[in-house]
């Protein structure tokens, strides 16, 4: 059963919104502390995440972009806010799908089940700003065209996307490689992130690895 999580802070909505998608079939998470919506969804795998935009504390523009930044889960923005310019900024940030209330439940239950079919057999890749690497043969997709990654450069760059955003230490670097930390060979990390960097610039994607002087590296959009 495919579990969607539903961030609505308006409780009839909410509650509807669940209403209908228990009837099709789904599980439903529903959000209700607006403080915390990031521990709420990741308390369970969801299959796609509805939002609305206008929330208390973090707006929904915000949410989506950490949700894509984090991982491949989709969203699919529900919202009374009907402005273009509001719909091109939720799919610059990621998001699948954009509908404007009211919305009728077989529009919803259409477009609901359509970007859950985009998404099958997706499990095992990661996203990155506008690639995708598959984790089990390490394929990058890109550019409408496909590159299978040498093993450690792979390895690396699956490292790097979960945990964008965040610092990735030596020792976890090393782990990935080698699965050891007993002795890092700095070396042989070094030489293994250049040809990850020159690959990742021969390739113009929008993301680089930076270093964080003393800490470690970290992936940045350039």
């Amino acid at each position: 059963m495919k579990r969607i999580g539903i961030v609505e802070d308006e409780v009839f909505i909410r509650e509807e919104l669940g209403e209908i998608l228990e009837k099709a079939g789904y599980e439903v998470v529903a959000v209700e502390d607006f403080e915390k919506v990031e521990e709420e969804l990741s308390k369970a795998p969801l299959d796609l995440v509805l939002l609305d935009l206008n929330l208390p504390g973090k707006s929904g523009f915000q949410i989506c972009r950490e949700l894509k930044h984090k991982g491949t889960t989709p969203v699919c923005v529900l919202t009374s806010r009907d402005q273009m310019a509001d719909e091109l900024r939720a799919l610059e940030l990621g998001a699948d799908e954009y509908l404007t209330k009211p919305c009728r439940k077989e529009r919803l239950l259409a477009r609901v089940s359509n970007v859950l079919k985009r998404y099958e057999g997706r499990k095992h890749l990661l996203e990155g700003k506008k690639f995708l690497l598959d984790q089990q043969t390490y394929t990058l997709y890109i550019h409408d065209e496909s590159i299978v990654l040498p093993k450690n450069q792979g390895k690396l760059l699956e490292v790097f996307l979960k945990k964008r955003g965040q610092i990735v230490t030596k020792e976890e670097l090393s782990i990935a490689l080698w699965d050891t930390i007993d002795f890092i060979d700095e070396n042989a990390l070094q030489v293994n992130l250049t040809r990850l960097k020159k690959t990742m610039q021969k390739l113009h994607m929008e993301e680089e690895i930076e270093t964080i002087r003393g800490t470690g590296y970290r992936l940045e959009i350039r």
